[in-house]
This record gives C-alpha cells, structure tokens and sequence, in this order.
C-alpha cells in the first residue's frame, strides 16, 4: 500500500511543499515513484513523517531531526521512549503555563497586578481570589465592586504591603483589646471598629456606616468570614460585629 503526496499531505495536515522539502534534504525520502515519476509514499514513510512531526513540534531544527532519525545505534524503541520523555517534560512546561495564564487572569479579574512571586510574597498562602466570583456575583453591580478594581488595579506591591501591614497592626490592637475585657460598646472598641471601617474606605471603596453594619452582620453569618476573625482571636468575628453595630448607632445619634 503506498500513498500519493496530496494523499500524504491530508493525513499529516502539512503542505506538498513541505513534503517536496524534505524529499529535497533528504530528510523524508519517498520509498518509491510511480511510473510518471510521482512521489508514493508506505507506511513506514509515514511513520517516519510522523516521527519527524513531533520532533518539529518540540522545536528540533530539521538538520537536528535528521540526526537523530538517522542514528544508527538507536532503535524504534529508544525514538518512543525519547519522544515520550520529551513529550511528559513538553505537557508538565504547558501545565505550569496554562496556570501561570489562569493565575494572571484571575489576577487581572480581581484587579491585582502583580507578578506570582509578588503575589506569594505579599499574601503568602491566603489567597485574595479565593472568594472572587461569589464577590462578583453579590456586588459586581454595584459602584462599590467598580470603585474596589480601579483602585486594586493601581496598587504596587509595595502599596499590598502596607495595607497588609495595616490589617495586622489593626487585627493585634483588637485583639489586645478583647483580652483586656473591653465590652464592643465601649469608646476603645468603636473606635478600632470606625478605623476598622475607614481602611476598607480607603484602599477599596466608600463603606458608610449602614454598609459597614451589613458586613458586621455578614462576618458572623457566614462561617468563612467568621473563621477569618476567629483565626486572629477566638470570639472577634461576634464582638467586632457588635461593636460595628455600636459605632454606626454612635455616628447616627
């Protein structure tokens, strides 16, 4: 059974003109010829087109290709176990550009520029996407959700930072407080809970004080956001929830 170059050219999805190039380099040789001189090729050509399409793929220059096909001391048998070892290496290299892609594109979806080791660097392993699609789906409405991704669009690492660094110095004061005894209706707790307050204003969007009642309520209602509070001090997702609600019937008196 032997095939016609254009019958060639349909099963490997390449052009005449490349087969008639690699006919001309010697790199895949037509085994026979019709009696008007027309290339036909056997299956065992077509074999070695295929082994010659992978290396192709992989990037291999065709005089490299010819090398290797060409090597006397390596069998069929070495060319599969070779082009499966390329080939694992060529899916792990796609793998980790496929995430690297889907992390920037999360990145950009959440308004975070900034590079996977800038990202590692500043949140470490929490991920401030984690909740991103369910924030969209609640605000992505709302000027609050369009306000919150220009101004993450415009912060630098450094910018991250010293919001992070801010939510920590905050989150060790209230949890002095809480050990202290401080009740949430007291002067020292609404007043971390007003600052509480003006750091989402000011690195995410204008948060009122009816808006920031509605987060309190959120913090101990849903147990992921309890669970953050919590994990800084057992009891603070229920207190600063009511010292919230303090501090807003304090500023509307």
């Amino acid at each position: 059974m032997s095939y016609s170059v254009g019958q060639v050219a349909g099963f490997a999805g390449v052009t005449v003109r490349t087969l008639h190039h690699y006919d001309d380099i010697g790199l895949l040789v037509p085994s026979e010829r019709s009696r008007a001189g027309h290339r036909r090729y056997s299956d065992a050509d077509l074999d070695r087109l295929q082994q010659i399409l992978f290396y192709r793929e992989l990037g291999f220059p065709l005089d490299e290709v010819a090398a290797l096909l060409d090597d006397p001391d390596v069998d069929p048998r070495a060319h599969l176990r070779r082009q499966h070892e390329l080939l694992t290496a060529r899916i792990e290299k796609l793998r980790k550009m496929a995430a690297a892609v889907e992390h920037a594109m999360e990145a950009r979806k959440m308004g975070i520029n900034l590079t996977p080791e800038e990202r590692f660097e500043v949140f470490g392993d929490n991920d401030p996407e984690q909740y991103a699609e369910e924030a969209e789906a609640r605000w992505g409405d709302t000027e609050a959700w369009a306000e919150s991704q220009r101004r993450a669009a415009s912060y630098t690492k450094e910018d991250w930072k010293r919001m992070q660094a801010e939510a920590a110095d905050w989150a060790e004061r209230y949890g002095a407080l809480m050990a202290d005894g401080e009740p949430p209706t007291s002067e020292r707790a609404m007043d971390l809970a007003e600052e509480h307050r003006l750091h989402i204003t000011g690195w995410y969007y204008e948060c009122g004080h009816e808006m920031h009642r509605c987060l309190g309520d959120m913090y101990v209602s849903d147990e992921r956001f309890t669970a953050f509070y919590e994990a800084m001090r057992p009891g603070m997702a229920q207190h600063l929830r009511d010292a919230i609600v303090a501090n807003a019937a304090r500023h509307s008196a």
